[in-house]
């Protein structure tokens, strides 16, 4: 799969670079970031995947977050997929910020409209680390995944759904139970049509109840004055209710004083990548 390399800047001894692709998943042309750490000059490196949140680009995370210097120094590669495909021509997809174009929900589409494109959990799951794998200095065998809101939900199901494919997973400000918030049940109808019991396949705290063992560390930040939060769209008590009946650990932060934005990450991201490289480097 032929990659066409859009940008490239030196960060923290590395490169941060952003690829073009034709993808074969979503049918369109996608973009994703990859920070190449200085190690990676000299042999394979592990591999974090970092999953958006809704409107976000590959952009928002490579920009915003100062995540550079810790992947630097604990020698990670970190890919940063876009959330969504784009351009598909899809009536209604440019129609709200929460649904269709940069809302791709991590999921599979079943619904007729959005079913051929709307694959971003086979894209961030199957095509994006077997293209990174064939194209980077990477080791296969070390992989692990996090993310921020509708993405913090992405990394939650992708663990979750892929027992022992990543070391460690960990989120900011998570979607942790959609299926009973406003921002999922809109997705997953559209996506997934009207049947409920498909939903819970997507959604971290049902997919724990009937997780298979407990070797899965979670971390996970959230901010106290997060608007979405008091809002009742994130609802961590019930993951980390459906966790502790499971026996599988979770770290859980609530962070006094913090929002659901870039600043909020910022400020811990260097803690979440300590966590991975744990994982990843031991």
């Amino acid at each position: 799969m032929a990659l066409k390399q859009v940008s490239s800047s030196k960060c923290f001894g590395g490169l941060q670079k952003v690829f073009e692709h034709d993808s074969v998943e979503l049918k369109c042309k996608m973009k994703f970031a990859v920070y190449l750490p200085p190690k990676a000059e000299t042999g394979k490196c592990p591999v974090l995947y970092w999953l958006s949140g809704l409107t976000c680009t590959e952009q928002n995370f490579i920009s915003k977050s100062g995540y550079h210097q810790a992947a630097s120094e604990h020698g990670l590669v970190v890919i940063a997929p876009d959330t969504s495909p784009r351009g598909c021509n899809i009536k209604g997809e440019e129609d709200s910020w929460d649904f269709g174009t940069g809302a791709g929900f991590y999921v599979d589409a079943t619904e007729d409209l959005w079913k051929t494109n709307y694959r971003m959990y086979s894209y961030v799951t199957k095509e994006l680390p077997q293209l990174v794998n064939d194209n980077f200095p990477v080791d296969p065998q070390r992989m692990s995944v996090f993310g921020h809101s509708m993405g913090g939900h992405g990394a939650l199901i992708c663990a979750l759904k892929n027992p022992g494919k990543y070391k460690s997973v960990s989120a900011f400000a998570p979607l942790c139970n959609p299926v009973l918030c406003r921002w999922g049940k809109k997705a997953f109808t559209g996506y997934l049509g009207t049947d409920q019991s498909k939903w819970e396949a997507y959604d971290a705290t049902c997919l724990v109840k009937s997780y298979p063992d407990s070797q899965l560390d979670i971390l996970i930040d959230q901010g106290k004055e997060d608007e979405f939060l008091s809002d009742g769209q994130l609802l961590p008590d019930n993951f980390i209710a459906a966790c502790t009946e499971k026996k599988i650990p979770v770290v859980f932060r609530l962070q006094e004083g913090y929002d659901h934005s870039y600043y909020f990450i910022a400020t811990f991201i260097a803690d979440h990548i300590r966590h991975h490289a744990k994982y990843l480097n031991a």
